[in-house]
């Protein structure tokens, strides 16, 4: 199948305030935030018109800012509001929403306390993201995800994607679907675009997240099941724990909840847990907004 290019789409993006024809959404290619990653974003993904907890998203690109020392120019509400406009204006229900700021052109060096701060969005349709429906297969990375202490790994930062990059093509490249990947320490951490979840004696367990994101879809999925009273576990895992579980998924706005078919030389089969809180996951996405926040609040 053909690949459509991103910079050669019909459609409306969201630019600094304006929708804009989608072949014009250009920046210069001295902008400090593809020289030096000094950019920020979030994946959204809307349903039957509603975008998943879009304020969770709005307030974590914000804050994700802030982490690497800038200040977006618009209001959570103005946002909030820009969202659901350029979704509108390219007729979308369901779909991917992609909110992005950065740093401008102004100053091209490390400090670049004068730039302009821009903010995009865009939407588009995209299906599934595995699309393995009985499970994906995961490798083992060689890329680890950095310490709190060498990164800003509390924001959703273009630059901390680089190694996620890396590591899935080296799955792929060995038939693959993704790779998990380990902390600093040796412990797990998540794949390279979503979180992780085991299933060990009946129980959820999943690793603390003190240098990856906590995702919103993570959290969503721990108050699910919670709600249906499962004992939910975060804590440091090691790799060698992974051969207790018998049960995995991934849990990602891209990724949705996705079972897990194989680690490397160990084998899952999606089981009641997992089923149950794919199921569960598929119906609150649908729900209205005021509905999501009772329930994954």
């Amino acid at each position: 199948m053909a690949l459509v290019p991103f910079d050669d789409r019909d459609g409306h993006i969201w630019w600094d305030g304006a929708l804009i024809p989608w072949r014009e959404a250009q920046l210069h290619v001295l902008s400090h935030g593809l020289h030096y990653a000094s950019a920020v974003f979030e994946g959204e993904r809307s349903y039957n018109g509603n975008i998943f907890r879009l304020r969770d998203h709005t307030d974590r690109l914000i804050n994700s800012a802030r982490l690497l020392g800038f200040e977006i120019p618009y209001t959570a509400d103005q946002v909030d509001a820009a969202c659901k406009d350029v979704l509108a204006a390219n007729g979308l229900t369901d779909a991917y929403v992609r909110p992005i700021a950065w740093r401008g052109s102004e100053q091209l060096a490390v400090s670049a306390q004068l730039t302009k701060i821009h903010l995009a969005i865009a939407t588009w349709a995209w299906p599934k993201y595995f699309a393995a429906s009985e499970g994906v297969r995961l490798t083992m990375a060689t890329w680890k995800r950095p310490s709190p202490e060498t990164a800003p790994t509390a924001a959703k930062a273009a630059g901390l994607y680089m190694i996620g990059t890396l590591s899935k093509h080296e799955a792929e490249a060995c038939g693959y679907e993704d790779a998990l990947m380990l902390d600093w320490r040796g412990q797990v951490a998540e794949t390279t675009g979503a979180n992780i979840f085991f299933v060990i004696n009946g129980e959820l367990h999943t690793p603390t997240p003190d240098c990856f994101l906590d995702g919103i879809t993570r959290r969503s999925v721990m108050a699910l099941a919670r709600r249906r009273q499962m004992i939910v576990i975060e804590r440091p895992i090691m790799p060698e724990e992974i051969g207790q579980a018998t049960e995995a998924f991934l849990a990602g706005t891209a990724a949705e909840v996705t079972p897990i078919r194989e680690i490397d030389e160990l084998s899952f089969t999606p089981g009641q847990i997992t089923q149950a809180l794919q199921k569960d996951y598929d119906a609150l996405v649908r729900m209205t907004p005021d509905e999501v926040a009772k329930i994954a609040a």
